[in-house]
């Protein structure tokens, strides 16, 4: 089953690199390069809800966790499955995006893509695609 995923990153060449993996695995991948952009999809009236975002938290301007304030606050995408994917580890950082009702957190210093793409797809696996 094919998915959309919605990638939410700085890195220019991160995000390339996490879109062909998902792209040659058979998903529907959109890249955004800030969280203000990304909240600017998705608030747009009519805007389709992606199966799963993969969110870096460290990013300039609004970075992930005011993302996923904002995500919450506003009920926006609200049946997506929302992961963390960053190189923040600590115990703290975790925690903290865990009282937003996070679905996942992967270390992208830990995390060779294909573990990325096994377990973003096992997270959207626990529950029915979003259409």
């Amino acid at each position: 089953m094919a998915y959309r995923i919605y990638l939410v990153d700085d890195d220019k060449f991160l995000l390339d690199l996490y879109m062909v993996k998902f792209k040659n695995a058979g998903h529907e991948v959109t890249a955004f390069n800030s969280g203000q952009e990304f909240l600017t999809a998705v608030r747009k009236e009519g805007a389709v809800a992606p199966d799963a975002v993969l969110l870096d938290i460290i990013m300039p301007g609004v970075g992930g966790f005011e993302v996923l304030e904002a995500l919450r606050k506003e009920n926006l995408i609200p049946k997506s499955k929302i992961i963390i994917l960053s190189n923040q580890g600590l115990d703290a950082d975790i925690e903290k995006a865990k009282q937003f009702n996070i679905d996942g957190y992967i270390v992208k210093a830990s995390a060779i893509p294909s573990e990325v793409l096994t377990e973003t797809l096992r997270i959207i696996g626990t529950a029915a695609p979003t259409t």
